[in-house]
């Protein structure tokens, strides 16, 4: 699999300090809107528990995650959960809708994931998610890139997110043949339980493992990193991230 190197999980670790991503995933879960009986497929489906939702509202749901460490996470909750490279899925049209919350902005080969999402769904299924949209964690991006440079650590040339603009997102799931996309970015600060420093711990630690960054550094360039936040993200109620997300729905054409 050739996966972003950024995307690297451990359970424990997102259960601890990345909890209210599935938490937050309520309202997309509502568009998804599962039925008794429809086969479902989660992308990016992480350690399962929104795919337990979805299986606990009566669907068959199969979830596809390109980190064993989730997978096995996931499988231990009793779901049908296997280890796939998103952007190379190798279902064909047997699915009656594609779900998937907080995982497409890893995925950086956008188009991949589009033809694999539409050759997945049978005729007039559906899909429905949400994910980093055009200008979320801006602070953050802008305090780890500072913190790195000042370390003389490099900034990596390529991204390693697909935060899109409502244009790109589009045109991106329109040339994969889905039709009735609509899309929409919404700002939605989120409360951070375990800081700036516990999102970075979560969020960043596998791309500074392969870029060779000692485990005792990188702890110290977390706490700068929440340090040099502290002015925009530190409330009086505690640490607020500045997401933004990319809500969708579209369907393939009967």
């Amino acid at each position: 699999m050739t996966v972003n190197a950024a995307s690297r999980w451990d359970p424990k670790a997102y259960a601890a300090n990345a909890a209210f991503v599935p938490a937050m995933g309520a309202p997309v879960l509502d568009l998804l809107a599962p039925q008794a009986g429809e086969r479902i497929l989660d992308i990016g489906c992480g350690d399962g528990v929104l795919t337990q939702r979805i299986v606990d509202a009566g669907a068959q749901v199969v979830g596809v995650d390109a980190s064993p460490a989730m997978v096995e996470a996931a499988v231990a909750k009793g779901l049908d959960a296997r280890v796939q490279d998103c952007q190379a899925l190798a279902f064909g049209p047997e699915f009656d809708a594609g779900f998937s919350n907080a995982a497409l902005h890893w995925m950086l080969d956008k188009a991949g994931v589009a033809r694999g999402a539409f050759a997945a769904l049978k005729p007039s299924g559906r899909f429905v998610g949400e994910m980093g949209g055009h200008g979320n964690v801006a602070a953050i991006w802008r305090a780890v890139h500072a913190v790195l440079a000042e370390r003389g650590h490099a900034i990596r040339a390529q991204d390693t997110h697909w935060y899109p603009t409502v244009a790109d997102f589009t045109d991106t799931y329109a040339a994969a043949g889905f039709v009735a996309i609509e899309a929409q970015l919404i700002p939605r600060p989120t409360p951070l339980p375990t800081g700036v420093a516990g999102w970075v711990t979560t969020f960043r630690s596998g791309l500074m493992d392969i870029d060779g960054i000692p485990a005792d550094e990188q702890a110290l360039i977390a706490e700068a990193i929440e340090r040099r936040t502290a002015p925009e993200l530190k409330t009086a109620d505690g640490w607020v991230a500045d997401y933004v997300r990319l809500r969708f729905t579209m369907r393939k054409p009967a």
